[in-house]
């Protein structure tokens, strides 16, 4: 089973919240060690200091011939071998070992007659107190570390917040939408301490900022351009049809149309990009409209309806879009052209060499073909443009056995 985060976690959250608790774990292992070390070798220092001062005693009592105290003796039976064999090398030590079922201080040394004299000392006591304080540094650490660890959280889910937030706002600018901003509180006040986080949302504000000017100013451009074009345009226009009859004739009023078709497309494209184009809905059946579209084309294309259905769209611009690809199919592609409506799908393919490899990843761009085409790269850019005005979604790709498939998928109501 695999753990699903929440939309705000990602890698920098984990490794973050993984390098707390290591680092926690880590800290709180080493002051207890060193605690523990500490109060043990305290503890321990203190009854081998009174083992070894009842040791002192026995000694002088045992060699004064007196009667030895409780917890003293020559050689005991439950002396540990390496105590025994330390004091029969004429030496003293002190060793902590069970017996009768509790921990005991063992203080041995040797005697005349190398015998062992060790006297014992309850360290019951201690013991308990040593491992009180290791359930306590067990438990302090384990409290101290879950709430380091939920304070680490907490900022750190803060700041990816931030950074989710910035992406967002950085996928709608990509997405088309140019009033997106991050508006981080910091950016705007310049007395409080700006982070890395604001510094990225600041430039990422600036840049959609620029980027949204540099835009509009483009817009603006066409759209003047276009409008400045329309009254020469027509003055040639008229004029063309006034020249008498012959090849020159043909040749000048063939330019004229293609430049008054070229300024009618970036006129459009103009309007396109300024967002506020209005949908003119009606009920409309899909593969009438199709075979409509073609026969006004005047090509060569097949209509294949496999399945009919009736939405609700506008007529002028999807006729418009199925137009531009049929055109399209036709001018840059090879025969047979087949449009296929199947539901709300439609698909216009040909049989030639396919779109660009640019085309198929990032879509039309403006003013660009490839491979010797003629055209100003304008239809397909129109229909891309007027597909998203409809809310439908408009694709490119390059079928296995060759030629182009444009695929346009329309929104559907429930009836």
């Amino acid at each position: 089973m695999r753990l699903t985060l929440p939309h705000w976690a990602g890698a920098l959250a984990v490794k973050a919240a993984a390098f707390i608790i290591v680092m926690c774990c880590a800290l709180a292992a080493l002051l207890g060690v060193l605690v523990h070390v500490s109060v043990t070798n305290q503890t321990v220092g203190q009854a081998r200091d009174q083992a070894l001062s009842r040791l002192a005693d026995a000694t002088q009592a045992y060699e004064a011939g007196d009667t030895l105290l409780p917890g003293a003796g020559v050689d005991p039976a439950g002396l540990p071998a390496e105590l025994r064999t330390l004091a029969a090398s004429g030496q003293r030590g002190t060793m902590v070992a069970a017996y009768r079922g509790r921990p005991t201080m063992w203080a041995a040394g040797p005697v005349a007659g190398h015998r062992t004299l060790a006297v014992e000392v309850d360290y019951s006591q201690q013991s308990r107190t040593i491992a009180g304080l290791d359930q306590s540094i067990l438990w302090s650490s384990a409290l101290a570390i879950g709430a380091t660890v939920l304070v680490g959280v907490f900022a750190v889910t803060r700041v990816t917040r931030r950074l989710h937030g910035t992406a967002r706002v950085a996928r709608r600018i990509s997405a088309g939408d140019l009033d997106a901003r991050v508006d981080d509180p910091r950016t705007k006040d310049a007395t409080r301490p700006q982070d890395e986080v604001a510094v990225v949302a600041a430039a990422l504000d600036t840049m959609a900022s620029s980027l949204q000017g540099k835009l509009l100013s483009e817009q603006r451009f066409t759209a003047d351009v276009a409008h400045e074009l329309r009254t020469p345009l027509t003055g040639l226009h008229a004029a063309a049809e006034l020249l008498p009859p012959g090849r020159p004739t043909e040749l000048v009023r063939d330019r004229v149309a293609a430049l008054r078709t070229l300024t009618e497309d970036l006129l459009e494209i103009s309007r396109l990009d300024t967002g506020r184009e209005k949908l003119e809905v009606d009920t409309e059946e899909l593969g009438a409209l199709a075979s409509r579209v073609v026969r006004g084309s005047g090509t060569d294309t097949e209509v294949r309806v496999l399945r009919d259905v009736r939405v609700e769209t506008d007529r002028r611009r999807l006729e418009r879009v199925l137009g531009n690809l049929v055109a399209n199919a036709h001018k840059h592609g090879a025969p047979p052209v087949v449009l296929t409506v199947d539901g709300p799908v439609v698909t216009v393919r040909d049989h030639g060499g396919g779109y660009p490899e640019y085309l198929v990843a990032h879509g039309p761009q403006r003013f660009r073909t490839e491979g010797g085409a003629k055209g100003h790269g304008l239809g397909l850019t129109i229909a891309l443009g007027q597909a998203e005005v409809l809310g439908a979604r408009l694709s490119f790709a390059n079928a296995p056995d060759g030629g182009a498939v444009a695929t346009l998928t329309l929104p559907v109501t429930d009836q």
